[in-house]
């Protein structure tokens, strides 16, 4: 299916890219924990695609399945001696899992600031929002924290100074990970996060269908029968796990800005997004106009708590040009805590 550059650009925070396997894969029977794998991660191949970038291919117990990460590798690292640590940046893509979206549309490889970094970009499933899902079937949690941190630690040179940050669903499993696991990262960064799901928990089942996902509920169970399960899972409920930390968020609010042609215009997208439109009625995105809610909302939340977030908000849609303006923004912060 073709896509084009509008259609992208509203689609991605959602995961709107038809991508057949990757929805099969979501969509796959899910299996109880009890009948879950004990086996650890194993890593199945691992390929250098040049001087700093190396894929790993993993097969995850959690998951069932293999998965692919990338490793922007820092200064020294081919040495991999036992002694030698890097510090680390989690980067999280996007729901569509993507492992290489972001040096494809960013220049996160090219960073000066990053050659002393070991960066990871760890891939998921289709839509599968950096959560275990409800029904047991993909555990990313698990498989991200439990199995690829320690194997990162233990087998390529990562150390325990830990920062994580991401886009779009990754903004909101960096600031889930960070509130859910707390001590495990020393700061967080979301760029047009989805930080508030429970907020409007019909555009998360809504887009869930979109992708062909079978049932949505799989992912946190009924928005109102299992509200306690999204809550735990949602950053704005989650806020005061959050103020301990150095926070970055920021987001467009879904009208043209500096990186959009001034005359673009809204196109439907699902039902279920686009009877919210009279709601955004400056928005041509209506996908970054929900993620600007989002973000506000968390960003006031920790506010009222007592903590002091950096907050970047401003016109634009959800598209790269914005994504990489704001890693280079909160790369600072991000860096001091390392």
């Amino acid at each position: 299916m073709q896509h084009s550059t509008r259609f992208r650009r509203l689609c991605t925070a959602l995961t709107l890219v038809v991508s057949a396997v990757a929805a099969m894969a979501c969509a796959a029977p899910a299996r109880p924990d009890s009948e879950r794998s004990t086996a650890p991660v194993r890593v199945v191949s691992e390929q250098r695609v040049d001087d700093r970038i190396v894929d790993l291919m993993l097969h995850s117990p959690s998951l069932g399945a293999e998965v692919a990460v990338r490793l922007i590798t820092p200064q020294g690292w081919t040495d991999r001696a036992p002694h030698r640590r890097w510090p680390v940046l989690y980067l999280l893509p996007g729901g569509d899992g993507d492992h290489t979206g972001w040096t494809t549309d960013t220049n996160v490889a090219n960073l000066p600031q990053l050659r002393d970094v070991l960066v990871v970009v760890p891939g998921m499933p289709m839509f599968g929002f950096y959560t275990d899902w409800h029904d047991g079937t993909p555990a990313v949690e698990s498989f991200h924290l439990d199995e690829l941190l320690p194997l990162l630690e233990r087998d390529y040179g990562a150390s325990d100074h830990r920062v994580i940050a991401g886009v779009s669903q990754g903004g909101y499993g960096a600031l889930a990970y960070a509130a859910r696991r707390p001590g495990l990262f020393r700061a967080a960064a979301s760029y047009s996060g989805w930080l508030h799901p429970l907020q409007r928990a019909d555009i998360v089942l809504g887009a869930a269908r979109f992708v062909d996902i079978d049932d949505g509920t799989r992912i946190w169970g009924d928005p109102i029968r299992d509200r306690a399960t999204w809550a735990a899972h949602d950053p704005y409920h989650l806020s005061d796990k959050l103020t301990a930390i150095p926070i970055f968020l920021s987001s467009g609010d879904g009208a043209p800005g500096e990186f959009d042609p001034p005359d673009l215009q809204r196109a439907p997208l699902f039902d279920e997004i686009d009877r919210h439109a009279a709601e955004f009625p400056d928005a041509v995105d209506l996908t970054e106009a929900v993620m600007h809610e989002s973000t506000r909302a968390v960003a006031d939340r920790l506010r009222q708590l007592g903590a002091q977030p950096v907050v970047h908000l401003t016109r634009g849609t959800h598209s790269p040009p914005y994504w990489r303006r704001e890693l280079d923004r909160s790369l600072p912060m991000l860096l001091a805590a390392l």
